[in-house]
């Protein structure tokens, strides 16, 4: 549930909503065991499943991608079961598809790519950079990892920085670890 002054600024936005006319962007909040998470799914997919404070996923998502934002359980709760699911150890790779808009182009590359990272693997901000032509890019490809909208989802707890290196990551480096732990890989 978003806190009460979230669910305020949503009627706000989202003026004569009343579950007739969908927003266009549904947004909500989900528990985990790693955290909360700020969820904001459009008609392209999910574009925000973020450690980021509610508030500026608010703003970034009003101001890069649209208006009329709200409530809207019918499909923000298909993506919530998704996440119970992989926290259970019952899914091993999400179903929707993912809308990047929030990311900067360079990002969207990087992320793309770890949409390939199979469960339960890793790869290295040195290789990631190798596959997208660009070798020398380590840090710029660790800062478009930790600022991934779309975590878990786009599943960048899987880059790490090198062997038994973790690296940084937006939900914290134990985030990292648990996740990691969870899909059977120890990383130190």
């Amino acid at each position: 549930m978003p806190s009460p002054d979230l669910e305020a600024l949503l009627r706000v936005t989202a003026p004569g909503y009343v579950g007739v006319t969908p927003p266009e962007i549904a947004f909500g909040t989900t528990d985990t065991p790693v955290g909360r998470l700020v969820l904001a799914v459009t008609a392209r997919g999910v574009a925000a499943c973020s450690f980021e404070n509610e508030h500026a996923i608010f703003e970034r998502v009003s101001r890069e991608i649209g208006r009329f934002i709200g409530p809207d359980p019918r499909r923000l709760d298909p993506l919530r079961r998704e996440l119970d699911a992989y926290f259970e150890g019952r899914l091993r790779a999400f179903t929707g598809s993912v809308d990047l808009r929030l990311a900067t182009p360079f990002a969207r590359t990087v992320l793309q790519m770890m949409l390939a990272v199979p469960y339960g693997t890793v790869t290295t901000h040195r290789e990631l950079a190798a596959r997208i032509g660009r070798p020398q890019a380590l840090r710029a490809v660790g800062n478009a990892l930790v600022a991934n909208p779309v975590c878990l989802i786009v599943p960048c707890h899987r880059a790490i920085e090198a062997e038994g290196k973790p690296g940084n990551y937006a939900g914290g480096v134990e985030a990292k670890r648990r996740l990691l732990a969870l899909e059977g890989i120890d990383v130190g």
